[in-house]
């Protein structure tokens, strides 16, 4: 009974199969396409070498300069980083002695233009002495002379618009005489050396 079930189920023919080794054979892949044993078989080295052609051209090749040449270079950089800076020292050391010389006159004249108010109100005083009082005259002209060569100039007051960066307003008052935010009065001049305001001019100023 057991001899005909197995004829009938093939048993037979499953283990001649076994001995003839058929049914232990597998599919050989490595030779497939799209695989990755097979891709990386058949890469093609031309497009390798293309590949590292491409990237030699994108890494230009650096030449060597001459020794001599890329010293001359290098002096050559260096004098006109020493220029420049040298430039700038100069027009530096130029715009600090303008401006450390233009500080001692205006601090001079500064302290100068009490003396020269005090003349200025000793001239409006009246005097019977001629020859004093042209004596008196010839020294205030010499003195005006020679702070004009030093660069001071007299504000413009009186009649002007009032200014409140050169005119300095102690007063005001209502007088139809002058219009509105006019200087009428002044009570001590005002002077500047070029841009610098040395002294405001102290005025009255009408409504």
């Amino acid at each position: 009974m057991t001899d005909e079930l197995r004829d009938a189920d093939g048993c037979e023919d499953f283990e001649s199969l076994e001995e003839s080794g058929l049914h232990d054979e597998e599919p050989d892949t490595a030779d497939t396409p799209g695989t990755p044993e097979a891709d990386e078989e058949n890469v093609n080295p031309e497009a390798e070498n293309a590949e590292d052609t491409a990237a030699d051209a994108e890494e230009p090749e650096l030449e060597e300069l001459d020794p001599a040449e890329q010293k001359l270079i290098e002096a050559n950089d260096k004098y006109m980083r020493l220029f420049a800076e040298f430039d700038n020292f100069r027009k530096r050391t130029a715009k600090e002695k303008s401006e450390t010389y233009q500080d001692a006159v205006a601090k001079t004249l500064l302290a100068l233009l009490p003396a020269v108010d005090s003349f200025e109100r000793a001239m409006e005083v009246p005097c019977t002495d001629e020859a004093y009082r042209s004596g008196m005259e010839k020294i205030y002209a010499q003195m005006t002379d020679l702070l004009k060569k030093l660069g001071l100039e007299e504000i413009p007051a009186l009649n002007e618009p009032f200014d409140p960066k050169v005119h300095n307003a102690i007063r005001q008052v209502e007088d139809g005489n002058f219009g509105e935010s006019t200087v009428c009065e002044v009570y001590q001049k005002g002077y500047r050396l070029g841009d610098r305001i040395v002294r405001c001019a102290m005025v009255s100023v009408a409504n």
